[in-house]
């Protein structure tokens, strides 16, 4: 009889934490290869009696996986905008795919995801590119959105949206369209509401099979600012990507998600945006005069909970992101079940410069993989990285650290859209 291993007792025996998935040993690759200097603020080391450090030995390949997570950390698609009897409507092409993508040096998840002509990724490739999460879908209370939906895959798919919309456009097996077959295409459309922090995913059963396998993404609806009065308006603007004061904020994206490497029904791997420890290898660099906007979403299959702290400071919580005024103030640990959302504010304003670490709370989730670094600089000290500001600059040109060119065309509403890329 073949013997079977629990997901804690593989990784007992590996002895290594997420190295020991890929059969390396040993100080974890951020250590060895980090100056004097790094590894004293970081707190990692090189002392021999250490039992090693988080992190992997290597690099995760983001030009052979079409995408990278710092680029989907920032990047958000606004599909494409025209008008109709003075209405905005706003149209997305997405196609569902087959595709395998590295998580951590080595170890590759065999995916299904969903793509976007508009992505940042399709954009910079001249080419469809599936991604895991999906493309970040942004919009604006009260337009009409339409979803013009492919599956190019061999197994049935829809797009259920976390929204308010008629059971026609649910996506949902049985109702209204139900799922697509492979080779077929229908268009979900809906008016954006409520405004807030959401997300879309594959409701195909086995439904753990289909989100577990990559087909989900963040989709959120900025508050329209005429909706509201005094200072809610106020606060709205700043949610707004058109409003000038929206680009007082950093706004980033986190989906929260595991990969289950050997099919059991437990995770191995655990991350933010699907590469394990991206932002520890690679720490997001923030200005420490500039407010920070987090879209936290949780979709991790097989656990039940998952979470984010931040280190040595505290934030305000927006559950759902459905409210103008915080749900919770002054935490530093937030908790979500799957499929539950928020938004993070918080400032490192009056910070020293350095490496300020965040991560699962669930110890076993950071060691396998979430687990991160901010890295606060004064603006002055940020000579090479590429800050976001909704109000002057293309979706393309929002990725911190990217500075491929898009072109830009100027829809009937006004705004600068970058061409979608052709489909090959």
């Amino acid at each position: 009889m073949k013997q079977r291993f629990t997901r804690r007792e593989f990784i007992k025996l590996s002895g290594a934490g997420v190295a020991g998935l890929t059969g390396v040993t040993g100080i974890s690759r951020l250590a060895k290869n980090s100056t004097p200097e790094r590894r004293e603020q970081t707190g990692l080391s090189l002392n021999a009696h250490d039992h090693g450090d988080a992190g992997t030995l290597g690099q995760v390949d983001h030009e052979a996986n079409g995408f990278d997570p710092h680029e989907i950390l920032t990047d958000f698609d606004y599909g494409e905008v025209t008008e109709e009897n003075g209405r905005v409507v706003r149209e997305w092409r997405i196609t569902a795919v087959d595709r395998e993508f590295e998580i951590e040096p080595g170890l590759f998840s065999p995916g299904w995801v969903y793509g976007s002509a508009t992505s940042a990724a399709s954009r910079r490739a001249g080419h469809l590119v599936g991604q895991c999460p999906g493309p970040t879908m942004r919009c604006v209370e009260g337009e009409l959105l339409r979803v013009h939906f492919t599956n190019a895959n061999v197994h049935p798919y829809t797009i259920h949206f976390h929204g308010i919309d008629s059971a026609m456009m649910d996506g949902v097996p049985g109702v209204g369209r139900g799922v697509l077959n492979p080779g077929e295409s229908f268009t979900y459309e809906f008016t954006a509401k409520p405004f807030g922090c959401h997300l879309y995913h594959c409701h195909a059963f086995p439904l753990k099979r289909h989100i577990h396998k990559g087909l989900y993404g963040a989709f959120i609806v900025d508050p329209d600012p005429e909706k509201h009065t005094g200072q809610e308006k106020e606060i709205a603007k700043t949610r707004h990507h058109q409003y000038p004061e929206n680009g007082d904020f950093n706004e980033m994206v986190m989906v929260m998600n595991g990969f289950d490497t050997n099919f059991d029904g437990d995770n191995e791997v655990y991350a933010a945006n699907s590469i394990a420890f991206a932002y520890m290898n690679q720490p997001i660099q923030i200005r420490a005069n500039q407010r920070q906007r987090l879209y936290l979403i949780n979709l991790t299959e097989f656990d039940p909970i998952n979470s984010m702290h931040i280190h040595a400071n505290f934030f305000d919580y927006y559950d759902h992101g459905t409210t103008l005024t915080p749900t919770l103030k002054t935490v530093d640990t937030i908790m979500q079940c799957q499929a539950q959302r928020g938004i993070l504010e918080f400032s490192f304003a009056d910070f020293e410069p350095g490496l300020f670490m965040f991560h699962a709370h669930q110890s076993e989730f950071a060691e396998l993989g979430w687990m991160g670094f901010f890295e606060v600089v004064r603006q002055q000290e940020n000579n090479h990285a590429t800050f976001k500001n909704n109000s002057t600059k293309s979706p393309a040109q929002m990725v911190v650290g990217f500075s491929a060119p898009a072109v830009a065309r100027r829809s009937h509403s006004g705004l600068h859209h970058p061409e979608p890329a052709q489909f090959l």
